[in-house]
């Protein structure tokens, strides 16, 4: 026993803290492997376990909170520990609202997205966790050799520093520790465990030693030192000897591992384990080429001798180490893991109970290394012998012990058929292409083999689809052994070479369950059923009786035009008591349920709808059946689109934007839905919503259909993901899997570089189930994975790609900017768009589409690639992305071209798929083996479900039958269809990742685009959707500045005092700051009025449907590109003070967005600064629809009235403009008249002596006569007086 004294700063408190951050982490984290080993089982057990994590979590961090507001003044704090006090409290109460919007479903997230953010919050409490100011040294045990250090440990102070609270103290203190001795320095290749050590380490203030010893093992016997001079109190003991000493026998059943870490050049290992035991060793047999060895082998460890109190070691055993090797014929064996794990003990006087085999992570380092499947039981030898001992197998020829049976799992006999599709993306193997691979499934040391492939380059595809094969599986499907995939490539002379592996570790996603037809249940009665607005995605279905077809029992009807969904603004409320449906003619559809009033809904079936409005009227055209369908308000005040301009034409941007203002005003309905807990949903789709409030929720609905009234004519839209399409549809994956095949080694040092070892891909499929029992019942009869299963013969493609815009590109000129332009590359096949680059942007509006061709499965890799132009040298690759076409082709999703939510013969929305809804429908249900569709007027059947809606509509006074809207409604429910529905593709935009292989794992922008796929042997689709960019219109904005009033006076006369300003007003467009226009001087203004008459004149380019001005500029003189700019369609008035001999007085301005902006008033009294602030939507106009406006605005400045300006807008398009031009200022044609200004208007530069009349002559003329007559007195009497001498002399002379 070594006890080592030394004094330090009583500074603990930090140690405290962050034992405390690192047990809530540590909880939290033990919480999410439980939850990631029951999804394996149930989503719902997982889920349940999650929230109940996560509440803990959010208890033991308010109690964290709770503790640190008390113990608010701690002595020794320095700076640093009062701001990471304050930071740690505002992070884990921002935590806390996170979890508890998690908890309560505010954020609806899917558990995979719980445990992602879960793992952040782990992320961040171990920051936190980590103190920077180091209080006491780390403890360090070092392995000697000769007097030479060798290995060392190194043990942090905190884990084992002891506090009297719980949670303060180390996770180590007090406890016997396995630790693993490491080589000084940098670690070396082929690095494993050096040396273990079993340790007792206690760290803590001299007043608690007495504790120091209170957790070790009981039977050992003190040896006291003697107490030096210096020393007070007990001495400690100085050695500890224990003289009871115990036999046991550890087993070590290894039964396999999976997931190993590969070590050869194959990408396989040939793996053993080692298994050390205090001072005893084994190791398991080799299996090689495998990276999921199924050992089956019992290591015996015969009379271990233990010392201690036999009653401690059930509680307190010591650890099984386990490490795992690569045999290597030649060299060392190369470590790939290792894990610890403790055994179960079982005592002679207890009952013998076999241990459970469970799952133990391997670790490489910091990497991970798979899993091992084993059990431990460490067994007390009797004193009669090792034979009272529960008995062992027999073992084999080679002395190896087999994994006892009631240890073993429970094995049944399983069927796996396998679908062989096809191999792609095939890489050289030893400088040679494969061109006849094969692939080896084995899976519990059975398989089977695939047809070899005789030319790779024609066709990749396997000609035998499916074959089977039988294997003995556990019963509990968490103890399904691995799955390998092994693709080989036959060459010349019989050789094989392997190509490339892949492991599955659980096989639960391939065990195939029967479908299960939905009961169909009686309709509850209407009174109790409330629809929730605001808590499916997808259209809420209600179950309807037509009353002109009276059919089956059986039937489930399913009525699509009078289904009410989410609102704009989505907010549960209750639906109004359905009113009587009026009286219908014969054939013009069934009755709709939900009252007579609509509320617009998010869901693209509802956007599209068709049905007969309150009055019952119908459409005059069929073209416009799907966007007049829904009763519209004769009183609209205006456009949701800023009226597009009156004459601007709709067009695909329209419904670009019009879906982008969807996504924006759908952002902050998730929180709203979320605060209603009671909301209860049905197998059927149907909401049912327990009434707490009904009077709120009816007031609520009631505001909610009067804003969807105000809100005037939807247009189309589609829908925009955020991320990738595969992400939304599982990857397409539904009846195939792409699975990569890896070779090569695996360490921690290159696992960034995950894709140089992908050396192809395998497509295939699995289906496990029971076999049945009688053998011969599988291949009489077509294989399961077979049903459904369309041919892989080569399909000629015609491909569509339209690439919409770049999203926060990386930058790669030096400047921060790109020149991007687009390139396509599939097989053979490359576009470069490199003459329509687009200068200095790094968000791009490409609306760029390009057909091709195409033969699957040759070529079905279409890669996108992001370049940026260079005028000088090779272009830089920003970024690519690429997508598996072959699989959205074939996918029961349908991902060939997505569904509009209307149907459209022409038009900005028109049709754009080769076949119609009705023979889509058709071509389903003929391929789900469905009855139907049977279509009949005002309602279709699909199997035993029926949709009603409108299917007869007026065109220029004749009765048109069509069944195409309804249809289409139809596939936008196809998920509804019992045992064969699935999500349909609808028409979307996808906004894909770009990725560089220089940066792996690093994201260089987003590009929204969409592919539509067509085969050739088909009709042929119309022409493809034109996505050009909009061109900017030309406009001209005419300002005329008629006056200006209540001007503040900034100058002060010097000689009369009176305050004055040399008024003008100055204004521009922003963006065309260059094109400032400025009115003349209004001078010596008296009263702040200003008298101008002057025309402004503004030329520019605007987007209607952006809203936005398109300005073209360089940045510098250096740029050899003009830059394009979108910004606000902002205009700007300022009025100044003139100053000659100074620069120039601000004294206010006032900023009018042109799409929104106060109108002016009528006189310049009721002119004030509330024209500026809080004001409402509907009190703001556009110049954009107004076209021409006169009135009065305010002058701004820090907040304060400075002035009002009357003015005239009247703005023109450019050919108006053209046709009748108008000068600036006052010039032709036609010139405005000048002003009416007062005389005192004018400039004292220019005219001295009219600033002498008007400043000096009219304020003084009273006094400059008095002076000017008594100057001419004081002459006078001076002459008299000079001349009155020589006077008198003269006259006396001439006596």
């Amino acid at each position: 026993m070594c006890v080592y004294k030394s004094r330090w700063g009583d500074q603990t408190f930090r140690m405290y803290s962050s034992n405390i951050l690192e047990k809530i982490t540590d909880n939290l984290e033990d919480s999410l492997e439980e939850v990631k080993e029951l999804i394996k089982i149930s989503d719902y057990a997982a889920e349940e376990k999650m929230n109940n994590s996560l509440n803990e979590f959010t208890n033991q961090c308010r109690a964290l909170i709770a503790a640190t507001e008390k113990k608010s003044k701690i002595p020794n704090q320095t700076a640093l520990d009062k701001k990471r006090v304050i930071l740690c409290k505002q992070e884990l109460e921002a935590m806390c609202g996170e979890v508890t919007a998690i908890v309560q479903h505010k954020k609806k997230m899917l558990i995979n997205d719980s445990i992602c953010e879960v793992q952040n919050f782990i992320e961040k409490i171990r920051f936190l966790s980590d103190e920077p100011q180091q209080t006491i040294p780390d403890v360090f045990i070092w392995l000697l050799s000769n007097n030479k250090r060798v290995a060392y440990a190194r043990v942090p102070a905190k884990d084992i520093l002891f506090s009297t609270v719980l949670e303060e103290k180390g996770k180590h203190c007090g406890k016997i520790q396995t630790l693993f001795f490491k080589l000084p320095g940098k670690r070396t290749a082929g690095w494993n465990v050096q040396a273990k050590v079993d340790v007792y380490l206690w760290l803590g203030s001299t007043k608690h030693d007495h504790t120091m010893l209170d957790n070790l093992p009981a039977g050992y016997e003190e040896e006291t030192l003697a107490a030096s001079g210096g020393q007070h109190g007990a001495p400690p003991p100085g050695t500890l000897l224990y003289k009871t000493q115990h036999l046991f026998q550890l087993r070590a059943h290894m039964y396999q591992a999976r997931g190993l870490i590969a070590a050869d050049s194959t990408g396989l290992s040939d793996p053993f384990a080692k298994v050390t035991f205090v001072s005893h060793c084994q190791t398991t047999k080799i299996i090689s080429q495998t990276l999921s060895p199924t050992w089956n082998q019992m290591l015996l460890f015969q009379n271990i001798l233990l010392y201690g109190e036999v009653q401690e070691f059930p509680e307190n055993p010591p650890l099984v180490v386990i490490e795992l090797y690569d045999d290597d014929a030649v060299g060392k064996a190369e470590y790939i893991g290792s894990t610890v794990a403790v055994p179960l003990v079982t005592l002679a006087n207890q009952t013998y109970s076999p241990p459970k085999l469970a799952y133990y992570p391997i670790f490489c380092g910091k990497m991970s290394g798979g899993d091992l499947l084993a059990a431990f039981e460490l067994l007390q030898i009797p004193e009669s012998g090792p034979q009272s001992l529960p008995p062992i197998e027999t073992p084999d020829a080679s002395q190896i012990y087999p994994v006892p049976a009631n240890i073993r799992p429970i094995l049944s006999k399983h069927r796996v058929e396998v679908l062989f599709w096809g191999v792609r993306e095939m890489k050289k193997v030893q400088l040679l292409s494969v061109d006849r691979p094969q692939v080896l499934i084995e899976c519990a040391g059975k398989g089977v083999k695939s047809c070899v492939i005789q030319s790779y380059k024609k066709n990749p595809n396997f000609n035998v689809l499916a074959d089977w094969f039988e294997v003995e599986l556990p019963q509990n499907e968490i103890l399904h052994p691995p799955l390998s995939i092994c693709v080989v490539d036959w060459r010349a002379f019989g050789r094989s070479t392997l190509v490339g592996t892949h492991t599955i570790n659980c096989l639960k996603q391939f065990v195939w369950k029967p479908k299960e037809l939905p009961a169909i249940t009686e309709k509850p009665p209407e009174e109790d059923i409330k629809k929730d607005i605001g808590a499916a995605p997808e259209p809420l279905v209600t179950y309807d009786k037509p009353e002109e077809v009276q059919p089956p029992s059986e039937h489930i009807y399913v009525d699509v035009e009078s289904t009410l969904a989410q609102a704009s603004t989505p907010v549960p409320a209750l639906l109004p008591a359905p009113a009587p449906a009026p009286a219908q003619a014969p054939g013009t559809g069934a009755p709709t349920a939900s009252g007579s009033e609509t509320v617009p809904s998010k869901s693209p079936a509802i956007d599209a709808a068709t049905g007969p409005s309150k009055s019952g009227k119908e459409d005059k055209s069929k073209k416009s059946l799907g966007r007049g369908g829904t009763r519209r308000s004769t009183k609209r005040r205006k456009r949701t689109i800023a009226d597009e301009c009156a004459e601007n034409v709709i067009d695909w941007w329209s419904k670009y934007y019009a879906s982008l203002d969807k996504v924006q005003k759908a952002k902050p309905s998730d929180s709203q839905v979320a605060n209603y807990d009671n909301v209860i949903r049905s197998p059927g789709q149907v909401a049912v919503t327990i009434e707490d409030e009904p009077e709120k929720k009816k007031k609520d609905f009631k505001m909610i259909k009067k804003k969807a009234k105000d809100e005037g004519p939807k247009l189309a839209v589609l829908k925009i993901y955020d991320g990738e399409l595969e992400s939304e549809f599982h990857g397409f994956q539904d009846w195939i899997k792409t699975f990569e095949l890896l070779r090569g080694k695996s360490t921690d040092d290159d696992h960034s570089v995950y894709d140089d070892r992908v050396i192809g891909k395998f497509k295939g499929y699995f289906n496990i189930y029971k076999s049945p029992e009688d053998p011969n019942c599988g291949d009489s009869g077509q294989l399961k994975i077979l049903q459904g299963i369309p041919l892989n013969h080569p399909v000629k493609v015609l491909i569509r790609v339209y690439v919409v815009a770049g999203i926060n590109l990386s930058p790669a000129d030096p400047d921060g900017k790109s020149d991007p332009y687009i390139v396509l590359r599939i097989g053979k096949t490359e576009i470069k768009d490199r003459n329509n680059y687009i200068p200095k942007q790094l968000n791009p509006l490409f609306g760029r589409s390009f057909e091709l061709q195409a033969t699957f499965p040759q070529e079905s890799l279409l890669t996108v690639l992001i370049y940026d132009y260079d005028l000088v040298g090779t272009d830089d690759l920003i970024g690519e992305t690429k997508i598996d076409l072959e699989n959205r082709f074939y996918s029961r999703h349908r991902g060939t071209c997505g569904l509009q939510n209307q149907y459209e013969i022409e038009g900005y929305n028109a049709w754009r798929d080769a076949t119609k809804p009705t023979e889509i429908l058709t071509k389903l249900c003929k391929d789900n083996k469905l009855d139907g569709p049977i279509m009949r007027p005002g309602q279709i059947q699909i199997g035993g479900k029926v949709f009603t809606g409108q299917t007869v509509f007026n065109q220029d006074d004749d009765t048109v039958e069509s069944y195409e809207h309804l249809a289409l409604k139809v596939l936008h429910s196809w998920s509804d269809i019992p045992g064969a529905g699935c999500k349909l593709v609808p028409e979307h935009i996808e906004t894909r990742p770009l990725y560089h292989r220089d940066k792996p794992g690093m994201e260089q922008g987003h590009v929204q685009m969409w592919v539509d796929m067509f085969p050739t042997d088909m009709p042929l689709p119309g022409p493809p959707v034109d996505i050009s960019p909009r061109k900017p219109k030309g406009y001209e904005l005419r300002i005329i500045i008629w006056n200006t009033e209540d001007v503040i006076l900034e100058d002060e006369n010097i000689l009369t005092g009176q305050k004055s300003s040399d008024i003008y007003v100055k204004g521009w467009l922003k963006g065309l700051e260059d094109d400032s226009q400025e009115t003349d001087v209004h001078y010596n203004s008296l009263t702040g009025e200003g008298n101008f008459n002057w025309r402004f004149v503004f030329p520019f380019h605007y987007l209607p449907a952006e809203k936005q001005v398109v300005v073209n500029k360089r940045e510098n003189i250096f740029s050899l590109e003009k830059t394009e700019r979108k910004i606000p369609a902002v205009l700007l008035l300022q009025v100044w003070d003139f100053d000659r001999l100074s620069s120039d007085d601000f004294l206010g301005s006032i900023e009018l967005n042109l799409n929104g902006f106060p109108r002016g008033t009528k006189t310049a009294k009721s002119c004030d600064i509330s024209m500026t602030t809080n004001l409402s939507e509907d009190k703001k106009i556009s110049i954009f629809q107004q076209k021409r406006i006169r009135g009065w605005w305010p002058f701004v400045k820090t907040g304060e009235l400075t002035g009002k300006v009357e003015a005239e807008f009247h703005l023109v398009t450019a050919e108006e403009a053209e046709k009748n031009p108008v000068g600036r200022a006052r010039k032709e044609p036609e010139p405005l008249e000048k002003p009416n200004r007062p005389d005192t208007s004018f400039s004292w530069f220019v005219n001295p002596f009219k600033c002498l009349y008007h400043l000096i002559w009219r304020n003084y003329k009273k006094y400059i006569i008095i002076g000017l007559i008594l100057i001419i007195l004081i002459l006078f009497l001076v002459l008299f007086i000079y001349t009155m001498p020589g006077a008198i002399s003269s006259r006396i002379l001439t006596l």
